[in-house]
């Protein structure tokens, strides 16, 4: 199984991006995908969460500014986010908890490898 994120970069204080992770490989179901993101000297931390059944989970910091979606389908988790303050900046790492080849295989836990989001004017 792998997750390739994309749609990191360079953006100014209260621009948007779009971060999309698509996973890929032997996949039976999908538990739950998420974003979590890590700056410099600090901790990986959750930025937002959804479940297969479409509930999501927002940190307290992307509340109101960051919204989680999820093409079940394509196996793809998005990250929209709007008024984005310096802040922001860290790498982003999407996650996936995963059954990969029926109901009763473990749910394992897959990391992509990060895309860069920095806010600066």
């Amino acid at each position: 199984v792998q997750l390739q994120a994309s749609g990191g970069g360079l953006v100014q204080p209260g621009g948007s991006l779009r971060l999309a992770c698509v996973a890929s490989g032997t996949i039976f179901s999908i538990n739950s995908m998420g974003w979590y993101r890590q700056a410099p000297g600090k901790q990986r931390d959750l930025v937002a969460l959804i479940t297969r059944d479409g509930v999501t989970t927002y940190a307290d910091s992307a509340k109101d500014r960051f919204t989680i979606s999820r093409d079940s389908a394509k196996n793809t988790v998005y990250l929209q986010m709007d008024s984005l303050k310096p802040g922001d900046t860290a790498v982003y790492y999407c996650k996936a908890d995963l059954r990969q080849r029926h109901r009763f295989t473990p749910l394992e836990t897959y990391w992509g490898e990060g895309t860069q989001v920095t806010v600066s004017s």
